[in-house]
This record gives C-alpha cells, sequence and structure tokens, in this order.
C-alpha cells in the first residue's frame, strides 16, 4: 500500500509539472497567476512546480507586466538552454541532422546527399552516426544534454520489433519504395550513434513528423482538423484530429502516395500501378519529362529536373513561350493531386489541407489555384466547403523540426524529468499513453 501511495504521489507531481510545462511551452510566457486558470491547479501547487522547474533550469523569467492596481507580474518561460534535441530527416535525396535547443532554435546542421549510393542501410546508418556527431561537434554541445533523438524515415513503422540483444524491442521500418524490408532500424542506430544509453531514439513516418510540425508551429496551429501532404521523390500525407494539448489528439500517417488515381496507369516503383507518386512524386516527374523529350542534364537527379520542368512551363525570361507539352504535365500533375485530396477531404473531412515537402514547395506556388480547383470538382461539395487548402509554413525544414519534436513531447509530457542512466534509451510509453495517464491523475 505504502508502495502504491508512493507512485500515486509520483505520477502526481509530474503529471503537475506536466501541465505547467506544456502550457508555458505552447502558450508562454504567461504569469503565476495565468497558469492557475489554464493548468486547472492550485496557486500553492503552481508555486512549487514552478519553483522546482526554476531550480533545474527548465524554466526563466521573461519580463513583468503591469497588472490592474496591484504589484507587477512576472512572466515565464520554457529556458531554451533546458536541453538539446536532435531531429533527422532520412529524405529520399539526402540525410538531413540538425541540432535544437528546447526552443527548436537551430544551433548545428549537415547533409549527406544520397544520390549515388541510394537507400543502402549500413551508409545510412552511418550517415545518422557521423551527422550526429558532427553537429554536436560543431556546436560544442555535450551529449549528456541530449533530451532525445528524432528521425522521420519514409515507409511504415512496425513499434515493436524483434528483441535485440540487450532484449530491448525497437522500431522496424518497412520502406517497399527504397527497399527496406523489416529494417531493424532502431537497433542499428541504438548500436551506431555514440550518445549515452539513456538517450531516446524515437522513429517515425517523416509525413506525421512533416504533420506535427505544422501543427505545433505553421499552418495547422488551431486547427480541430487537417491534412498535411509531404511531396518529395515520394508522396505521403498524415491527418491530425485535435488540439496540441488535447489527450484525445491523434496523429496518423497514410500511404497516401499509394492511391490509385488512374485505372492501368502507370508503373510505381511500390511495383503496383496507377499510384498517386507514379504522377505526382518528383522521381517520377523526372521520368515523364524525360519520355516526353524535354530537356535535362546528363544525370540530372530529382530537384534538377523538376527545376527545369518547371522553368520550361513558366520561362523567367520575358517573351519566351511557355513549353506546351511541360504545361501539359504539370496540368496533369495539378489534376491528380487535387483528386487525390479531395479523397483526403471525403474521407477525413479536415478544416485544412497543406501541402509541404521540398517538391511540393516547389510545385505549389504554381499549381495550387488548380489543384485547388481540380480538389473541388473531385470532392463532396459540402465537404469541400469546409476545408481549405494552403502551403505549408515551415518550408524545408520541416520534417527534421518535427522529427526534433517527437522527443520534445515526450519531454514534456514526463514533466521535464530525463530518462534515467542505465536504461534501454527508449520511453516508458508513448506520449498519447503518458498523456491520458496524467489526465487520469487527480490534481490539486
Amino acid at each position: 500500500m505504502a508502495e502504491r501511495n508512493r507512485r500515486t504521489v509520483r505520477d502526481l507531481r509530474r503529471g503537475n509539472r506536466a501541465r505547467v510545462l506544456q502550457r508555458l511551452y505552447f502558450d508562454g510566457p504567461l504569469s503565476r497567476q495565468e497558469l492557475g486558470p489554464v493548468t486547472g491547479l492550485s496557486s500553492g501547487s503552481i508555486s512549487n512546480v514552478v519553483a522546482e522547474l526554476s531550480a533545474e533550469g527548465l524554466l526563466e523569467e521573461a519580463g513583468v507586466v503591469d497588472s490592474d492596481g496591484g504589484r507587477p507580474r512576472t512572466l515565464l518561460r520554457v529556458a531554451p538552454d533546458g536541453g538539446l534535441l536532435v531531429g533527422i530527416d532520412i529524405g529520399e535525396t539526402r540525410v538531413r541532422v540538425e541540432l535544437f535547443d528546447l526552443s527548436l532554435t537551430e544551433l548545428a546542421r549537415t547533409e549527406r546527399l544520397l544520390a549515388q549510393h541510394g537507400y543502402d542501410v549500413e551508409r545510412i546508418v552511418a550517415h545518422v552516426r557521423t551527422g550526429v556527431a558532427d553537429v554536436l561537434r560543431d556546436a560544442g554541445a555535450d551529449p549528456r544534454r541530449l533530451l532525445g533523438i528524432g528521425i522521420g524515415v519514409p515507409g511504415i513503422i512496425e513499434r515493436d520489433g524483434p528483441e535485440g540483444p540487450d532484449g530491448t524491442r525497437g522500431a522496424v521500418v518497412h520502406g517497399q519504395t527504397i527497399g527496406w524490408r523489416a529494417v531493424p532500424f532502431e537497433q542499428l542506430l541504438r548500436e551506431a550513434v555514440d550518445v549515452p544509453p539513456e538517450v531516446p531514439l524515437f522513429i517515425d513516418n517523416g509525413a506525421k513528423t512533416l504533420g506535427q510540425a505544422e501543427m505545433w508551429f505553421g499552418g495547422g496551429r488551431g486547427a480541430g482538423a487537417a491534412a498535411i501532404a509531404l511531396i518529395g521523390s515520394g508522396v505521403g500525407a498524415c491527418v491530425d484530429h485535435g488540439d496540441i494539448l488535447d489527450e484525445d489528439r491523434t496523429s496518423l500517417a497514410l500511404e497516401w502516395g499509394h492511391t490509385t488515381v488512374q485505372l492501368r496507369g502507370r508503373r510505381c516503383r511500390c511495383g503496383s500501378i496507377g499510384c498517386l507518386e507514379a504522377y505526382a512524386g518528383a522521381e517520377a516527374l523526372r521520368e515523364r519529362w524525360r519520355e516526353a523529350g524535354g530537356p535535362l542534364p546528363e544525370g540530372a537527379d530529382d530537384e534538377t529536373a523538376l527545376a527545369a520542368l518547371l522553368a520550361a512551363a513558366y520561362p523567367a525570361r520575358r517573351g519566351t513561350p511557355p513549353d506546351p507539352v511541360a504545361l501539359a504535365l504539370l496540368d496533369e500533375t495539378a489534376e491528380c493531386l487535387g483528386a487525390a485530396l479531395a479523397d483526403l477531404v471525403n474521407l477525413f473531412l479536415p478544416e485544412r489541407i497543406l501541402i509541404g515537402g521540398w517538391a511540393g514547395l516547389l510545385l505549389g506556388p504554381r499549381l495550387l489555384p488548380e489543384i485547388r480547383r481540380y480538389a473541388n470538382e473531385y470532392a463532396l461539395r459540402h465537404a469541400a466547403a469546409r476545408t481549405t487548402i494552403e502551403m505549408g509554413r515551415l518550408g524545408p525544414d520541416a520534417v527534421t523540426v518535427g522529427a526534433a519534436t517527437l522527443p520534445l513531447a515526450d519531454f514534456l509530457t514526463r514533466g521535464g524529468s530525463r530518462p534515467e542512466p542505465g536504461g534501454s534509451g527508449a520511453p516508458p510509453r508513448t506520449a498519447v499513453e503518458a498523456v491520458r495517464e496524467r489526465h487520469r491523475t487527480p490534481v490539486t
């Protein structure tokens, strides 16, 4: 009985800390007086939690504001130097590694191109290992201050893979389009990356990390439901339901790029036919432009080819006529994207759809009006009228930022406590499970 009571007190304390940290992170700076109503905690609990978190270097003062007839109120915020986060984007053209502080201000970055060696697992693991070492070195950062490493990857993530040599289970990646079949990626990274063993690794689908970044800091902020499309060499999407502090919030990664947009259509690199990715992915656009006789530099990669295609359709030099083949190809692409977005509208009824990914950011400014028009033609009218289609706001680094939010979300859910040394490096529960547990715990 005593042990159970001790656990209850510990969970209560952690839950109170999490409430304060999350509110200050997303809505701060706030005063102690403002924290009470938004967290549901008593003034005494607020004082205790603030004192604890400040003593641990997780909170700092952010100025004062006048109050009506009373003493000025001190504003508090989460201290940016309270910890370090690494975000990694395992993209289809490069591996990007970035080091952030708690405010997600970039401290260092490095990139490794993948064009020469493709998606060889051992080489990508080596890129992650050296990339993490490089950003820590470049920023002069102590690895012991890391709160976690988040990684966005293409493919389907299986959470509990086979048991490793240390008795733990890690995330397994099924990336059919990049030739990854049941890759025990978390185990491989844990063995390779030189960080303290208690630093947790978080691996998720790249479209999902993009979506979380846009929901937290970008165009999805404040939306009750949003769909975020990632258009790069391949195509993916995620759907988010619920506010960022909602205990019932859900986020679902979708293999949207492999929905069918053309019966008996082009062969997709996944092996099927007629997939959206076979028409709208940058790799497919490069091949379609080449097949149409479009001029391409020798050995052009996806990014170079897409830039050449857009330049042909929308020439910068005044008086130069647009290439009609390029225009027709891009119009077909806009129709495929619009029809596929209409499926998201009809299935999930999102308030907003955001288009991101490096290729999406290149295509969007030119194609967005046509994409919207086609989406309205293919979607149910009532559902389409409730949905806006916009560009993502976080730019090409959104997947990396989103990857860094994975350990950040876990850290906030833990109430600022760090994983204990000697652990497996994986959190004891998912962030959603921890949030729900916290909301079941009575607060004072």
